[in-house]
């Protein structure tokens, strides 16, 4: 079976929105991934996820980075991640996270993914800069 750069990501969201659960709570996660390249990216994003929590932060205006959901905040962290660590098109990163917003999380007003596209921009914007 060939995996799609959308199953991978799909695979990260869970992986991350679980171990922020469990970081609530204060238990130990343990991730299991059905999709094995998931796994390296998923070490690379809890290591370098005081810095990627530092530019949510600092492009989240009036808000905080804990208010979100675990699922959002598991979708912008991601992102995050590879808007500042690859050399996936900025605009490929945005695109995909506002479709994984969409699909996961926007409740029935639909602001959620405009919520997470505007952050998505502003960070791409000051990491460009």
């Amino acid at each position: 079976m060939k995996v799609t750069r959308r199953d991978l990501r799909i695979e990260l969201m869970n992986q991350l929105y679980q171990y922020d659960l469990y970081q609530s709570d204060k238990l130990p996660f343990i991730p299991y991934f059905e999709i094995e390249e998931a796994s390296a990216f998923y070490h690379q994003i809890i290591e370098q996820l005081k810095t990627i929590d530092q530019v949510i932060e600092s492009n989240l205006y009036e808000y905080s980075l804990y208010r979100l959901s675990f699922l959002d905040r598991a979708i912008i962290r991601m992102a995050t991640y590879e808007l500042k660590f690859t050399d996936t098109e900025k605009q490929i990163v945005i695109n995909e996270a506002v479709e994984l917003t969409k699909i996961y999380s926007n409740l029935d007003d639909e602001k959620q993914h405009k919520f997470t596209n505007k952050v998505l921009d502003n960070i791409a914007k000051s990491l460009k800069g």
